[in-house]
């Protein structure tokens, strides 16, 4: 595995910009900076061998990449290393269990919340994840309830017309979050679109390549590109509510699986904020801050939402709401990169990296915290006490009369 033949190690120019961007680095003197790590190392691995003893420390947050001025795609490097090491050296069954949580959501289809939620967080559970490797301090998110479970996966035959929008839900807002998945719905329906959930797509395959699974990630690719070529064909946007899912779908599966040849979906992929704001512009949909039970919001951009360098359509969408202050946290990487703060060993670096933002969270005076990505929020929820939710349930807020 190799990444992109326009992407080499010869392109960086050792100017350690990412290492003074990386927030892993500022944290831990166990990961040894991006640039070492990366491209620096990417050297003596294109050789055959190579010092792999810190790759496990990159939380694949993507300030590297967001920061470097020649365009190396920092993270990648690592990644594609992460997973040629994990090949020859099997990863603890923990790895494998954060890498496969939309194989493993599949499972609890028919599972109550109160079940999955009550065996996965009391005490004992807790206990024998934490001898596995998931740090038992760490805030792992609750399943969400059955009901609203099924009623995201529920078939939908409405026919397809101009006003038809494709959700691509990702396993967050799938098992854990159906609820801003409804919201999204609802607020497409009240602006007049057929809202299509189409049960063919996968897991995006980011937390496995972040685990070092770079093999399952790419089989998960080759479906999920069928499944976007299928509905680009047909002229019908896709939109997607979390930063991650857009990340891979819009721009890592070419850049990580070169040699699949994977067709183009990049133009065909809308992050739905973006795609409601010229709903808004165009009055289609009308918000009332007066609706909004939150009037003074604290928003947080997501690393992979500012590694696509689209802006910050989240808190552009909510300064759309009359009424409503929203203040730009501006304060970093959260800290939980996925799964990475649930690890044993790696939670109190993630808790080190959000720091700032915890702190600014709590200064705020916010009643309510705001962010795209579904990981982010329970990090900040955890590290803040303030309750986060997604941009797209607030605006729904101001939407209902």
């Amino acid at each position: 595995m190799k990444a992109n033949s326009f992407h080499t190690p010869d392109a960086c120019t050792a100017c350690t910009v990412c290492v003074a961007h990386c927030p892993v680095a500022k944290a831990t003197m166990n990961f040894r900076g991006p640039k070492l790590t990366g491209p620096a190392y990417e050297r003596f691995r294109l050789l055959g061998f190579g010092d792999e003893a810190a790759l496990e420390y990159c939380s694949n947050c993507k300030n590297c990449d967001i920061s470097c001025p020649s365009g190396v795609p920092v993270a990648t490097f690592n990644m594609l290393a992460r997973a040629a090491y994990c090949k020859e050296h099997p990863q603890p069954f923990r790895d494998w269990v954060l890498a496969h949580s939309g194989d493993l959501g599949k499972l609890t289809a028919v599972a109550p919340a109160w079940a999955l939620n009550a065996g996965m967080n009391n005490p004992l559970s807790r206990l024998a994840m934490h001898a596995m490797g998931i740090e038992k301090r760490a805030p792992l998110p609750s399943f969400g309830p059955l009901a609203e479970r099924r009623e995201l996966d529920a078939k939908r035959k409405t026919p397809v017309t101009d006003k038809t929008v494709v959700f691509f839900p990702g396993c967050f807002i799938r098992y854990y979050d159906p609820q801003t998945g409804l919201d999204l719905i609802r607020v497409l329906e009240l602006a007049g679109y057929t809202v299509i959930v189409p049960r063919e797509f996968e897991c995006c395959g980011l937390p496995m390549v972040a685990g070092g699974y770079a093999d399952d990630a790419r089989d998960k690719a080759r479906i999920n590109t069928m499944e976007l070529g299928r509905w680009a064909r047909r002229g019908v946007p896709v939109l997607t509510a979390c930063p991650s899912c857009a990340l891979m779908l819009k721009h890592e599966y070419r850049d990580l699986f070169p040699e699949e040849q994977l067709e183009n979906h990049a133009a065909d992929v809308v992050d739905a904020c973006e795609f409601i704001m010229d709903l808004v512009r165009d009055g289609v949909l009308a918000p009332d801050g007066g609706n909004a039970p939150d009037k003074r919001l604290a928003y947080h951009a997501p690393c992979h939402l500012r590694a696509q360098g689209a802006g910050r359509v989240g808190l552009d969408l909510l300064r759309m709401i009359p009424g409503v202050e929203v203040t730009d946290m501006d304060a970093g990487c959260c800290g939980i990169s996925g799964s990475y703060g649930f690890k044993r060993g790696k939670y109190d670096i993630g808790m080190n990296v959000g720091s700032e933002l915890f702190r600014a969270l709590k200064d705020s005076n916010a009643s309510l915290s705001a962010s795209e990505c579904g990981t982010c929020r329970v990090q900040m929820r955890h590290g803040s006490g303030l309750r986060a939710v997604h941009p797209i349930s607030i605006l729904l807020r101001a939407l209902e009369r």
